[in-house]
């Protein structure tokens, strides 16, 4: 089973990167993948495996950044917010 949130260790800490997703998405876990392949640190937290309270101050945190809700979603330095499988967004914000 994949784990629920955790954080990805990696060579690239420059950021503060959080990884929000759903367990079942291929875009989120190609973003993942990419995130993964650069070396880049990073905290991930996968909605739909939460359940009660945690789940709705989560999707509400998501809201703030991504009124949509949609996935993936990805916060760097709690200032800028990328939404989907953007790989060139993310290397141009990460300086990859």
């Amino acid at each position: 089973m994949t784990e629920v949130k955790g954080n990805v260790p990696g060579s690239r800490q420059e950021h503060t990167i959080r990884f929000y997703g759903l367990s079942t998405c291929v875009w989120c876990k190609k973003t993942r993948q990419f995130l993964e392949d650069h070396d880049v640190a990073f905290e991930f937290t996968y909605v739909d495996l939460l359940s009660g309270a945690e789940r709705d101050e989560i999707r509400a945190l998501v809201r703030r950044w991504n009124p949509r809700e949609s996935f993936p979603t990805i916060v760097i330095d709690e200032e800028q917010c990328i939404v989907g499988y953007r790989p060139e967004e993310l290397k141009e914000a990460l300086g990859l």
